[in-house]
């Protein structure tokens, strides 16, 4: 029986019982009978990365703290595909799989400053996208006050901070496939408002400390293609020659 059909039996009962079945504790059999079912959310094809305190219901939220109580508790830096695809027992969804080419989004909000393993968690969020998945960022900018003022922020980023998961794939050795960076905008502060709206160019803008509180960008997964491919065949060629 599925969830409709149960409930709609329990609407129609309980339509039709009396005052005095209320009373008297005289339920009818057809409700007394009926069995509880586990309802399950399906599962979103949408992760929302170091959740936090800031839970998303229609997405999967993974945290490294179970505090906050995600939907999966875990360290997205450690190498969790070494062994092939994760399971884990949710209680929103039920058994939810963690394997290669399965999501469409994963939202990152204020994370990746704090991950202990950079490289390994973009890695991993490669890993897990489908090919066309976006990887939506928010990172504070190395120039701002948000930047450093939190003591559990181990980096902080610029525009050229994503060179090494898009055009520069080949020193991570990624062989299949890799991010293009689809946008990248600036969140300004008041000061950097002031700024913009004064006509001061863009680059100085973002060569001044404390104008621009953080990085906006989305990240696509592509396959790598014939140029990538060679690019990635002469870094092996030279370490080859270096040994």
């Amino acid at each position: 029986m599925d969830s409709s059909s149960w409930y709609d039996l329990v609407a129609q009962s309980v339509e039709h019982l009396t005052f005095n079945q209320v009373v008297a504790g005289s339920i009818p059999a057809q409700i007394t009978t009926l069995q509880p079912i586990e309802l399950r959310m399906d599962i979103p094809q949408k992760i929302n990365l170091g959740s936090g305190k800031d839970l998303q219901p229609d997405y999967l939220n993974i945290d490294i703290d179970s505090h906050w109580g995600p939907d999966i508790v875990l360290n997205v830096s450690s190498p969790f595909f070494e062994n092939g695809a994760n399971e884990f027992i949710t209680r929103r969804f039920g058994k939810v799989t963690l394997a290669p080419d399965s999501f469409n989004e994963i939202l990152c909000k204020d994370v990746l400053e704090h991950v202990p393993d950079l490289i390994a968690t973009m890695t991993n969020c490669l890993t897990l996208l489908k090919v066309g998945g976006v990887f939506n960022i928010i990172v504070p900018y190395d120039l701002s006050y948000g930047a450093w003022q939190d003591p559990t922020h181990i980096r902080a980023f610029n525009e050229r901070s994503w060179l090494y998961y898009t055009d520069w794939f080949w020193y991570l050795s990624w062989s299949t496939h890799r991010f293009k960076m689809r946008s990248l905008d600036y969140l300004l502060n008041p000061v950097g408002e002031q700024m913009q709206n004064a006509g001061t160019a863009a680059d100085l803008i973002l060569r001044t400390p404390r104008a621009v509180d953080s990085m906006k960008l989305v990240l696509e997964k592509i396959v790598l293609d014939e140029e990538d491919h060679k690019a990635l065949q002469t870094l092996k060629e030279r370490r080859a020659l270096s040994r």
